[in-house]
């Protein structure tokens, strides 16, 4: 019943939306539902945007009885359904799922009145899997369909099997994956959740496969790591001469399990430290009774690992500004921001401490810097004051290793925020103090002071921030 109803709602889509907008002619495109081809008199109205494709959310939401506002002076369309709420900004790559904040690939946009998002975005908060054949100009929309328990779906092939989260889950008792990274022969799995891995080596071909139980994937884990629909993805490996690549997946839905697998050039062995509370760090480390020159480690040669802390989070609102507008917010968004700039440089590995609303304590914000053995840690906070007329940006650092990062860091700092400069200033906070590599607290602005929290809650002065970190990050280590 549900899939005639959504063919019904997209052949309606297409007959009232003109065409002349896609990237393909009108006819040329096709849209399929779990095989089935839709058609219509008129052109189908999808857009190819910097390979995401686009259409409109808002006939679609409706269609489906959701619950649709849209704020003409922000841009803003809400939509309610069920208890979840989805926010999204035209022109802007920040969405917010039920409050958390997801970085989309491509901004929603407005074409004739009407508002365009990614189908990949609509699939998978949706509960549909999005396919599109760029060559035959095809969108293939599949239903989500739970696996039957009793079929194997295999190791080889990365595992998910085509399986999705059904809509309504994960249960609220499931771990979250949040991030990972390989660095210095170690791949590092950040997470939420009372998790103990199960860990074992594999031939021909050689890996070592880490099955996660009880977990899944955050909501955001996609903004930071490649993810599909099918919630499979790969960390792409170089200059790692053990190592040709990782792959992960969730591998089961019955019961949950998230599995990571690190192919092997070679059998290597390992060792696994785990750390944290409610927020850990798995570390498998393939550095382990070594039976390879370690003379051909990389080492500290290697890519650079960057740690990026958005202060405060979930319990934990940090400064509330004048109008009420949280810190953990701001903080987060900034770090979301510099993270994806990060990634794209070759000579950079960026870790988050937290990549969605979430709290951390501060030993376990240093500990997953440590544990990580990174080259740099960077926290990003607002300030707030006794006093409305307090105004300015400051960068903290507390040992004495760390005031050439500050420097350099508040340098460019200053220049994006164009506000007054605070200075460089000694500060004996828990996460630039009990870090083991040079470490600074970037203060950026007042949210005491009604114009620095406006302009700190501008998509450009984020922007400018997050480009500034990397500048400062790129000098500091030297790295064209």
């Amino acid at each position: 019943m549900k899939k005639f109803a959504l063919m019904l709602l997209l052949m309606l889509l297409f007959v009232v939306v003109l065409p002349g907008h896609g990237q393909a002619a009108a006819g040329q495109n096709k849209i399929l539902l779990d095989g089935q081809e839709l058609t219509a008199g008129q052109g189908v109205p999808v857009e190819n945007v910097n390979n995401s494709i686009m259409v409109p959310l808002r006939m679609i939401a409706e269609n489906l009885g959701y619950k649709v506002d849209w704020n003409q002076t922000s841009k803003t369309v809400t939509i309610e359904q069920q208890g979840k709420t989805m926010q999204l900004i035209v022109n802007q790559t920040a969405a917010s799922v039920d409050g958390k904040t997801v970085i989309l690939n491509t901004a929603p946009l407005l074409r004739n009145n009407t508002t365009l998002v990614p189908i990949r975005f609509i699939g998978e908060q949706f509960g549909l899997t999005v396919k599109w054949d760029n060559t035959k100009k095809i969108v293939e929309l599949i239903t989500p369909q739970v696996p039957d328990p009793n079929i194997d779906t295999g190791e080889g092939n990365g595992g998910g099997g085509g399986v999705v989260v059904p809509p309504g889950e994960p249960a609220s008792n499931l771990s979250m994956i949040n991030g990972i990274s390989f660095n210095e022969n170690r791949l590092s799995i950040a997470l939420e959740g009372n998790v103990q891995p199960s860990v074992s080596k594999m031939s021909g071909p050689d890996r070592i496969v880490i099955d996660l139980p009880n977990a899944t994937f955050s909501d955001v884990f996609g903004s930071g790591q490649a993810l599909d629909p099918n919630l499979n993805g790969k960390l792409e490996i170089t200059d790692y001469p053990d190592v040709s690549g990782i792959r992960y997946s969730l591998y089961s839905t019955d019961p949950y399990t998230v599995r990571f697998v690190i192919d092997l050039n070679t059998a290597k062995n390992y060792s696994v430290d785990i750390s944290g509370d409610s927020s850990k760090l798995i570390v498998v480390d393939l550095n382990a009774q070594s039976t390879v020159d370690t003379s051909t480690q990389p080492g500290n040669s290697g890519r650079k690992l960057v740690v990026l802390d958005a202060g405060h989070g979930a319990k934990d609102s940090g400064a509330v500004g004048v109008t009420g507008k949280y810190e953990k917010n701001f903080n987060l968004a900034v770090i979301l921001k510099a993270a994806e700039l990060l990634k794209q440089e070759n000579k950079i590995d960026v870790v988050l401490t937290r990549s969605d609303d979430t709290f951390l304590e501060l030993k376990d914000r240093a500990a997953m810097a440590n544990n990580l053995k990174a080259d740099l840690f960077i926290s990003v906070h607002a300030n707030s004051s006794g006093s409305s007329a307090a105004s300015g940006t400051e960068t903290y650092y507390q040992r004495e290793a760390s005031k050439a990062l500050a420097n350099v860091m508040h340098k460019y700092l200053v220049e994006a925020t164009g506000l007054s400069n605070r200075g460089v200033r000694y500060g004996n906070f828990h996460v630039i103090r009990e870090t083991k590599m040079p470490a600074v607290l970037l203060e950026v602005g007042y949210l005491s002071n009604r114009k620095d929290e406006a302009l700190l809650f501008t998509e450009a002065l984020q922007n400018s921030v997050a480009a500034s970190m990397v500048s400062g990050i790129k000098e500091y280590l030297g790295i064209q």
